[in-house]
């Protein structure tokens, strides 16, 4: 039996592949749903070592890079610093908070085998590290995006414990950041990581897009989206009645100081009539 491993790790919200691309002399311009796919002597140059075939690694736009036989700690760390050289807001120390271990198996079976540990196939075929990496690439992202949407999360809380306690006015600039700290999570998960897209070698081998189509199933990206879209939704509800409270409060305490300031006229004028104050003539 052979076996293949993989680590995926989300890193950052976003990485520039094109940087990286002309820094390796890749001559390739790189769009949002390609990975940056580091090979033979690009990856010898970063190891200072020979390395095989099947080792790879694979960069993707949306801050997640996946190891392809590469899983000691070191030869992680080596590519992590010399992504952080691209992109020096990557923090290395949290660097594997977000992040899956697989395997993929070729042993001699009549139906591929999928588990939370690996998949099993009969044979090897030219694109089933890619098809694999992409798939955890995606979910370690999706995971990183939901803790950040429950910190978005947390801070509505209190927001709404304020309001509980009878403090209804919540500031433009506090609603502001809360927006987009939403709209920010939303562009990163539903548009950057680019779900419900798939990788451009299922659209030419039909045996890749259903080996996809199976993976994306088991890992339930499609599901983990739409929870996600939804919650998203939710918050932006939560939010906008916020904005409601918060102007109808705005506006009602105008109208008092209109009044009050009406009141104030006709009683200065009611003294000046009956003499009270002097004639402002």
């Amino acid at each position: 039996m052979k076996i293949i491993s993989f680590k995926a790790l989300a890193i950052t919200n976003e990485i520039d592949l094109n940087k990286i691309a002309i820094h390796c002399g890749i001559p390739k311009k790189y769009t949002w749903e390609q990975p940056l796919i580091l090979r033979h002597k690009v990856l010898q140059k970063i190891y200072q070592k020979e390395l095989d075939d099947l080792q790879q690694v694979l960069v993707f736009s949306f801050g997640s890079v996946v190891f392809v036989n590469l899983t000691h700690q070191d030869e992680i760390t080596a590519l992590l610093k010399f992504i952080q050289s691209f992109e020096p807001d990557i923090a290395l120390e949290r660097a594997d908070k977000f992040t899956d271990d697989y395997s993929l198996h070729i042993e001699e079976i009549e139906h591929m085998t999928l588990t939370d540990e690996y998949v099993v196939v009969s044979e090897y075929e030219f694109f089933l590290p890619e098809m694999i990496a992409t798939v955890l690439a995606k979910s370690v992202a999706l995971e990183r995006s939901e803790e950040q949407l429950g910190k978005i999360q947390d801070n509505l809380e209190v927001i709404i414990d304020r309001l509980e306690k009878g403090k209804l006015r919540v500031g433009n600039k506090e609603l502001a950041r809360t927006t987009a700290k939403i709209v920010r999570h939303e562009y990163n998960t539903l548009a950057y990581i680019m779900i419900l897209d798939k990788p451009e070698l299922t659209w030419t081998h039909s045996s890749a897009s259903q080996f996809y189509d199976e993976m994306i199933g088991f890992f339930e990206l499609n599901d983990r989206y739409t929870i996600l879209k939804s919650k998203t939704d939710i918050l932006y509800h939560i939010l906008e009645g916020f904005s409601t409270i918060s102007h109808s409060i705005r506006g009602l305490f105008v109208e008092w100081i209109v009044v009050i300031l009406i009141v104030i006229e006709v009683v200065l004028t009611v003294l000046q009539i009956i003499g009270w104050l002097p004639s402002s003539h």
